[in-house]
């Protein structure tokens, strides 16, 4: 697809539209948008703008479809697949100014936010009523809830309360011809033709730019406890995950970290942490509820398999701050991998029986291509963060020979029922993966899909496939 230019008489009609202050064409102001937080990756527009309502982003769009202006929506630039990247070019909309909480409907468990809202601070918000959200990213404190539901992102607690896909109950999008739709209803039941809402999520922006979520919320459990337990090896602390959900219990997190990105937190991060020798693997798990007892009933349980599968220690946290200290190792632990040295990260997925195989595989791919890697993520979902280190590659090889190491690595988690990506995405830079797992028939739908709702192709072109 050739793309035009923005001309001129484009860039007034812009203007025109959004406010001259609230367009950006200078090199240095395009700055921040022409990276997120994928690699090294960067891509300038040719022209951002910061629109504040469904009714700018229509006019926006529909500019862009007559003159074929390739369009890239960003909300914090906090991805790591390269979907906000706008490697055409073209126009980049800014979502930072829709960032307000509409409504929260207590009496239907509801709310109404713009996507530019921060999800940490939705989470706090709906939680002064006693409610809960529970898709909370490590990157919650500044990352946008219209780009977790443009990835599909999750979070330590997805494993008991279920993906984002279970929380978005209605979508307000602007499509690329300028169109405004609502996706569905705000209803829990929703049978009434193919489900829009469902197709949206995880969709990358590439088939409209959400302007408006209706989101599902439940109760929010008032008590928890935390638990590290410590391994000696990366295999027997995954073994144990599957265990833990054999055994009854369901936690409302169960993260796996290796002792490498634990120690590269401690120092980043200063954090007071007793590393002991021998110990290469951690579980951090917590189990909420209403009933202390129940609560300590689950973690007594859950001892007794760790036990059974050479657990070294089990560590309660006894305090708040404690908690708050354990869960700062997990939720900096991608910022101090990234403080630490050249890196790719993976976003891997498998049923979680099959998490020890994973990991023995990946550092088998490591050993076999010169690469270092931390592992660390959702065990309790399957999904593993890979974390791969330049360390001491030659730049030859980190550019070229890499990528049959982890070609490898994902043909190993198709291998294992898993897939390529369970939260982050597929955007730009896992794309060239996709044939792993899909064949050309799930290509010529997902082509036929994007044509029916983006004729023109001008919407996030060169992403997912």
């Amino acid at each position: 697809m050739e793309f035009n230019k923005i001309t001129s008489e484009l860039l007034s009609a812009i203007k025109a539209i959004v406010g001259e202050s609230n367009v950006l064409t200078q090199h240095d102001d395009l700055e921040k948008y022409s990276h997120d937080e994928t690699e090294d990756l960067t891509y300038y527009p040719e022209v951002a703008v910061k629109p504040k309502s469904p009714e700018e982003v229509s006019a926006l769009m529909k500019l862009c479809d007559e003159n074929l202006i390739p369009v890239t929506a960003r909300g914090a630039g906090t991805g790591l697949s390269g979907g906000a990247l706008p490697i055409k070019g073209g126009l980049l909309i800014a979502m930072e100014r829709f960032n307000h909480i509409l409504n929260i409907d207590e009496e239907n468990l509801q709310a109404t936010v713009e996507p530019g809202v921060i999800t940490g601070e939705f989470i706090d918000a709906v939680a002064e009523k006693g409610l809960l959200y529970p898709v909370d990213p490590a990157s919650k404190g500044s990352c946008f809830i219209g780009g977790n539901v443009s990835h599909g992102s999750g979070g330590p607690r997805v494993v008991k309360y279920g993906t984002i896909r279970e929380y978005i109950l209605n979508l307000e999008v602007v499509l690329p011809d300028g169109d405004i739709i609502w996706t569905g209803a705000n209803t829990l039941k929703y049978a009434s033709g193919y489900n829009l809402t469902q197709l949206m999520i995880g969709s990358e922006g590439t088939l409209g730019i959400i302007t408006k979520i209706v989101v599902k919320l439940i109760p929010k459990p008032d008590k928890d406890a935390l638990m590290m337990a410590s391994f000696s090896t990366n295999e027997s602390a995954c073994a144990a995950v599957s265990a833990i959900f054999r055994a009854g219990i369901v936690p409302s997190a169960l993260e796996f970290m290796e002792r490498r990105g634990v120690e590269w937190v401690v120092q980043f991060d200063n954090i007071n942490f007793d590393l002991k020798e021998g110990i290469e693997a951690f579980l951090l798990i917590e189990v909420d509820g209403t009933n202390q007892d129940v609560i300590f009933s689950d973690c007594e349980k859950i001892n007794e398999v760790l036990e059974q599968h050479d657990c070294k220690e089990v560590l309660f946290a006894d305090s708040s701050a404690q908690k708050e200290e354990l869960w700062r190792l997990r939720r900096t632990m991608s910022v101090s991998v990234k403080s630490h040295s050249v890196y790719k990260e993976e976003d891997t997925v498998v049923p979680r029986a099959a998490l020890p195989q994973l990991i023995k595989g990946i550092k088998e791919a490591g050993a076999k291509y010169g690469f270092e890697s931390v592992c660390y993520g959702h065990a309790g979902d399957g999904n593993l963060h890979v974390n791969i280190i330049k360390g001491n590659m030659s730049d030859e090889d980190w550019n070229n020979k890499l990528k049959d190491g982890i070609r490898e690595i994902f043909e190993l988690t198709v291998s294992l029922g898993g897939t390529l990506s369970g939260e982050h995405g597929i955007g730009l830079v896992q794309k060239e993966f996709m044939p792993i797992k899909f064949s050309n028939v799930h290509f010529e739908l997902w082509r036929g899909i994007k044509k029916v709702f983006d004729k023109n192709g001008i919407l996030n072109p060169g992403k997912i496939f």
